[in-house]
């Protein structure tokens, strides 16, 4: 059965939102390499029960969303559709991690679909 495995946080202010995250809650955050305002947001230990998730600049639409492990995202994707979702952002490589989709249910939720690819690591 897939499982919620990430959240992502919009913010307008994402340094803003890392310091009051890591205040409130001792998260751990660091900013990922690369072009987009992106930063890895570490919750607890692998052994403790949650998730972790992402802090990301807003952009029009926005909001908090879940993202949740698939085996295939070709074939989730084409579930999501037959059961009236929709496909908002096609399948996308993430280097060394493996691919993302982003879907939006029948009541206009955004979620993603993650395929780990185990040899990215």
């Amino acid at each position: 059965m897939p499982r919620v495995v990430h959240f992502e946080l919009p913010a307008d202010d994402p340094e803003r939102a890392v310091k009051f995250y890591e205040q409130v809650f001792g998260w751990k955050i660091e900013r990922c390499e690369g072009p987009l305002d992106y930063w890895l947001v570490t919750t607890g230990p692998e052994d403790q029960p949650g998730i972790d998730g992402g802090i990301m600049r807003r952009g029009d639409g926005d909001v908090t969303r879940n993202t949740i492990d698939v085996a295939s995202v070709d074939e989730f994707a084409e579930m999501v559709m037959k059961a009236s979702g929709k496909l908002v952002m096609p399948k996308t490589a993430i280097p060394g991690i493996g691919y993302i989709a982003y879907c939006e249910d029948t009541e206009g939720n955004v979620f993603g679909i993650i395929e780990e690819d185990p040899s990215a690591e």
